[in-house]
């Protein structure tokens, strides 16, 4: 059953729920032991159910640790290029994304490596 925006509505109030947009955020930290991210440009959206509250967050994210010095980063990369390597190279996903990196997110250059490897 498809509902539409409207019946959507409808249904969380409801159900006691509430989503409001969060006015004028600057930025958002989410700090660990060791490490923090910074979330600036940030998009807030905040959803209130009976007895919780829970946020939705999207922005340009940065990863530092406490000293403040950025952590690297690992490299990110498509479902579509890991895929193709696994079904081109005949190996799973482990060794897909291990040869991703190692190529510099090429995916023919990936596949030649597994495949020779």
């Amino acid at each position: 059953m498809k509902m539409n925006d409207r019946q959507m509505k409808q249904a969380m109030k409801k159900m006691g729920i509430k989503q409001t947009s969060v006015p004028n955020v600057v930025e958002v930290i989410i700090r660990t032991a060791t490490e923090e991210t910074v979330i600036r440009n940030a998009d807030v959206i905040c959803v209130e159910m009976p007895g919780s509250k829970s946020y939705q967050i999207s922005g340009t994210e940065t990863v530092r640790s406490l000293s403040g010095e950025p952590v690297p980063e690992e490299p990110q990369f498509g479902e579509d290029d890991i895929a193709l390597v696994m079904s081109q190279a005949g190996c799973d996903r482990e060794k897909a994304v291990e040869a991703l990196k190692k190529s510099g997110g090429e995916p023919a250059e990936a596949i030649i490596s597994v495949i020779s490897g």
